[in-house]
């Protein structure tokens, strides 16, 4: 997830905004009339891993500080980076950072061992976080990762990352005489079909094979570990995962661009937009962008729930949310940087101005505007959306929040990345997965 780093400093603020008419009123707080602002002084040093929320966030961060008078340095570095730096900087409990991303498949490791402040005390203080702001608007199913032992709150959800699939070239589908795939069975029999029409190949997956192959080997009957949470024994090397993994990487060796192994999240939604390749199972903020203005194919366009296998349909869920680090020396600033970017408000702006629909607010998901917007060519990706949550809260993503699994997530897009260049079989490379996990959580104390 390739992005330079951005940086929001107060000397990008527009002379439009200065002047206050297009300003954000922080949730629940009038302006402040005349003298210092309530955060004068402060200076938010701010991360995120880079994504279309964070992105969309950019453009009002100015608004932030004309209001409140704080500096925000306001960083999004890639996926793989600034989960590698964050996890050593919250680990020493460093200062660094005041707000942060709580990634999904770290937050066992970092709100288990504290170094994510809970939220409960700002949450009850209305002098803090106003009635209307409404913390039990969020969805259930994304704040249960960011849940302590105790049960208290650690991370503000910003998104409920789902997996779903799109047709870029529906028509061609369509012309072959098929639908969306419902099955494995019946993905293969398309992907067959529409493989170099026009030109296009038929397939394309991003290449962090720890998120895009996990619904297939589920779906296969397989899974990462035994029994997560209690169970880690890593299950790699299994009948179901192997012929999981025979099956997404044939498929995708076969059907997929010159290049496949290369493409990250964003270069899938650039294609896709592009008409560069007809069919991809992706998260759904970055397949409903087909149906952008922007978009080359936003009138031939389809989405669907993810196909499932002989064991059902395991579609990805996930979420990323706003924390405190321990180690932050401004806690009250935080919150209210908190508090404000996920707001009702913003919120709202955010999808009217961007089309921003991963939403964490059942009150948004529930707006007649967002429901009708959500219409993709005669799709209700808003109803798509709920029904995937639904699947999620059965709980089987469960491995992704235990605090081992980032390493076993890297043996994975090993194994996808040997089977798909033909270096290993998948019976082999499986195993050499096995073994690696197996060690990697021997190393990490993890009894087995």
């Amino acid at each position: 997830m390739a992005m330079s780093t951005q940086r929001i400093r107060r000397r990008q603020l527009l002379a439009s905004a200065v002047g206050g008419a297009g300003l954000l009123v922080l949730p629940g707080k009038a302006p402040a009339q005349g003298g210092a602002k309530k955060l004068s002084g402060v200076t938010l040093n701010v991360s995120c891993w880079s994504s279309s929320y964070p992105k969309f966030l950019a453009d009002y961060i100015p608004e932030f500080e004309q209001a409140t008078g704080a500096k925000v340095n306001y960083e999004t570095p890639s996926f793989p980076i600034y989960n590698q730096r964050m996890d050593i900087e919250l680990s020493t409990k460093s200062d660094a950072h005041d707000v942060v991303n709580v990634t999904f498949i770290f937050s066992g490791r970092w709100v288990g061992a504290g170094w994510v402040i809970p939220l409960t005390d700002f949450l009850n203080d209305p002098s803090k976080t106003p009635p209307d702001w409404d913390v039990n608007d969020l969805l259930p199913g994304s704040t249960a990762a960011f849940k302590d032992r105790q049960g208290r709150l650690c991370a503000i959800p910003w998104i409920a990352d789902v997996h779903m699939a799109g047709a870029s070239r529906y028509d061609l589908i369509q012309q072959a005489g098929l639908k969306l795939p419902e099955t494995f069975d019946q993905l293969e029999a398309m992907l067959k079909a529409v493989n170099g029409k026009d030109g296009i190949p038929a397939w394309v997956v991003e290449n962090h094979y720890g998120w895009s192959f996990i619904p297939f080997l589920q779906g296969f009957g397989g899974n990462v570990f035994r029994n997560p949470p209690n169970d880690l024994m890593p299950m790699l090397d299994s009948p179901e995962a192997v012929a999981a993994a025979e099956f997404f990487c044939t498929n995708l060796r076969q059907y997929g661009p010159d290049g496949v192994l290369s493409y990250t999240y964003d270069q899938v939604l650039d294609t896709l937009k592009q008409g560069r390749a007809t069919y991809s199972s992706s998260n759904e903020t970055f397949l409903v962008q087909m149906a952008n203005p922007d978009s080359k194919v936003a009138k031939t366009c389809a989405l669907s729930l993810t196909p499932g296998g002989p064991a059902g349909r395991f579609p990805n869920v996930a979420a990323h949310g706003w924390g405190i680090p321990v180690g932050s020396r401004n806690k009250d600033a935080a919150w209210e940087f908190i508090t404000w970017a996920m707001s009702k408000e913003l919120t709202l702006r955010m999808f009217n101005d961007h089309a921003y629909s991963s939403v964490t607010r059942r009150s948004m998901i529930q707006r007649p505007e967002f429901r009708q917007k959500m219409q993709i060519n005669g799709t209700d990706v808003a109803q798509l959306y709920l029904d995937t949550l639904d699947l999620g809260a059965k709980g089987y993503t469960v491995y992704r929040t235990v605090p081992p699994y980032p390493p076993v997530d890297h043996e994975i897009d090993v194994a996808m990345q040997n089977i798909i260049s033909k270096q290993k079989t998948a019976k082999e490379a499986m195993a050499q997965a096995q073994q690696n996990a197996l060690t990697q959580l021997k190393r990490a104390g993890v009894k087995l």
